[in-house]
């Protein structure tokens, strides 16, 4: 790739993980923690809606994040450290299997039984995933320093 998309792709890569990074957080420190507290019979019609929503909200950035992650591997642009973009994309991996295996079975359990454990348990549950994500967002802008 030429210097202009690889500059391209590295703002790009920021830009959607530090919109990630962002709505992490924002969920840990806030979101799930009110999913903990939420009443036993409004729990369901929360828990629908926070899946519709949040899916609309961090659909397009993950999109974003997840193929320039993949470009920067494939082609890890001049002046950029080849093993910060292995890193970030292990990183990455984490929070997306932190995502399918912790916590969309604990949303699906909201729907189906809700109960406020499993809002304590999406806070606890989270931890890795804000850590990974957060992590990404620091790599994120190293590259972009580095390649630019």
């Amino acid at each position: 790739m030429d210097s202009d998309m690889n500059d391209l792709v590295l703002v790009l890569h920021l830009v959607s993980t530090c919109i990630m990074v962002g709505v992490i957080w924002f969920v840990q420190l806030v979101h799930y923690p009110l999913l903990a507290v939420v009443p036993v019979e409004s729990a369901k019609e929360v828990a629908e809606k926070h899946q519709k929503w949040t899916g609309i909200v961090v659909g397009p950035p993950m999109a974003v994040e997840g193929v320039a992650t993949l470009i920067l591997w494939a082609n890890t642009p001049a002046g950029v450290s080849w093993w910060l973009t292995w890193v970030n994309g292990a990183s990455l991996a984490v929070a997306l299997l932190c995502t399918i295996f912790l916590s969309v079975p604990r949303h699906a359990r909201m729907v189906e039984a809700p109960d406020a454990q499993v809002g304590r348990e999406l806070v606890q549950t989270n931890w890795p995933r804000t850590i990974a994500w957060t992590v990404c967002g620091f790599l994120a802008a190293v590259m972009l320093i580095q390649g630019m």
